[in-house]
């Protein structure tokens, strides 16, 4: 049953995330938001929904770990995973914003993320709130980037469907309601199939958290840059994936330590999981450059994967 709970929990995310996202631009219409306003800040914090939801619910039946983990191993799958497959399928070009921009707003906030934690072995309130305020500045900075660019220039644009303004408030209001039950009940599904695989396993929540959850909660991400890959589209830029995982670390974590303090209950997370985040991270750099500058191609992506799989052996192995 605990497969079943786990399969059905993120089911419920998927879909639950598909109508919030679809609420939340209609809303945003209605509000008189720009397109661009709503595809960089209203489009990324809905994505976020799923991962938000999974980690407030671990966090307040006490698996801080899930909380963590489903974080920390969202942010590995995308790189690893996300990034890696799809730079096998098709070569990836990479823009400058990434490494002026996005880039070490991401090692920045990795690394911060380990001294919070290191520090006191929790995310406590006044460290939600420290993230939250980093997020907004990267926020502000971000429209305040893609201001400066031709709209044509800014690819997250086209996530936000023009169709979406025309929508009935009644139609906006079942969309919320919908997603917010699916939501509601797929993270509970989820946390306690989570919970109970892992004590059927023997293995501890944390090890599901970065595996199964955190692969489970890439997959609508996976799926859509696949296929973006096979019709040959550039609709993946490194830039959003990386602004994927900022999101993951300041609005998840710092939401949720603000409703609910995340302590580390595993050593592990410590002194391994994280470090597997900050190599994922920090290896992005040299792959952007050497032998080919600009481009992430198939050799990449294959040795992306080839990590990704070596990190799920040694956290099971472990």
């Amino acid at each position: 049953m605990s497969i079943v709970f786990i399969i059905a929990g993120l089911a419920l995310l998927v879909v639950g995330g598909e109508f919030l996202v679809r609420a939340a631009i209609g809303l945003s219409f209605k509000l008189k938001l720009s397109k661009m306003i709503i595809g960089l800040t209203v489009v990324s914090f809905a994505t976020s929904a799923p991962e938000l939801l999974v980690s407030i619910q671990a966090a307040l039946d006490g698996f801080s770990d899930i909380s963590l983990g489903n974080v920390i191993g969202s942010n590995i799958a995308n790189i690893g995973l996300v990034l890696g497959i799809t730079a096998i399928i098709t070569p990836l070009t990479i823009d400058k914003d990434f490494y002026k921009f996005n880039w070490p707003v991401m090692m920045i906030l990795s690394v911060a993320l380990y001294f919070i934690l290191s520090s006191g072995n929790e995310i406590s309130q006044i460290e939600g709130v420290a993230l939250l305020f980093i997020l907004a500045i990267y926020l502000y900075l971000l429209i305040r980037r893609a201001r400066r660019k031709p709209v044509s220039e800014v690819a997250i644009v086209d996530e936000v469907d023009d169709a979406l303004a025309t929508v009935s408030n009644f139609k906006i209001g079942i969309w919320l309601l919908i997603g917010a039950v699916a939501l509601y009940f797929g993270s509970t599904l989820l946390v306690d199939g989570a919970v109970d695989l892992a004590t059927m396993l023997g293995v501890s929540e944390r090890v599901i958290a970065v595996t199964m959850i955190a692969i489970g909660t890439s997959v609508p991400e996976l799926a859509a840059s696949v296929i973006a890959a096979l019709k040959k589209e550039k609709a993946l830029s490194l830039g959003n994936l990386i602004g994927s995982n900022i999101f993951n670390i300041a609005s998840v974590l710092g939401i949720t330590a603000l409703i609910q303090p995340i302590v580390v209950n595993s050593s592990e997370i410590l002194t391994s999981d994280i470090w597997w985040m900050l190599g994922f991270s920090a290896v992005l750099i040299p792959l952007a450059f050497i032998p080919k500058r600009f481009e992430i191609g198939r050799v990449k992506g294959f040795l992306l994967v080839l990590a990704y799989s070596a990190f799920i052996s040694t956290a099971f192995l472990n």
